[in-house]
């Protein structure tokens, strides 16, 4: 499941505690089906001064990750979330909506 979402994807949680938030997926863990959403999970981490390039130290918050099936794919046309397809176009494989078949936009760069 976690091939078929890919980093920059705008996705939409549908189960867990952050159920409807959106956001665009920051990385993907292919082997555990893990996806990292923007927004989504956030954790506390405490860092000593000097460790992961943060000088002063403290409690960062970052996100955490989230099962790949608790996630999919919004549709830009019908702004709502829509399951998707691969179908082969023009010799490629291509990742198509089902609710409106339109292709899935290339993922945006983030950060």
């Amino acid at each position: 499941m976690a091939k078929r979402i890919r980093k920059g994807d705008q996705v939409q949680v549908i189960s867990g505690a952050d159920r409807g938030k959106r956001g665009h997926v920051l990385a993907v863990d292919h082997e555990r089906g893990r996806v990292r959403v923007k927004g989504v999970r956030m954790q506390k981490r405490h860092l000593k001064p000097g460790r992961a390039g943060s000088r002063t130290g403290g409690i960062v918050e970052q996100e955490g990750f989230v099962h790949a099936s608790a996630v999919m794919l919004v549709d830009p046309t019908a702004d709502r979330p829509s399951r998707f397809r691969i179908e082969e176009r023009e010799g490629k494989r291509v990742r198509v909506f089902a609710r409106s078949g339109e292709p899935v936009p290339a993922p945006e760069a983030t950060e």
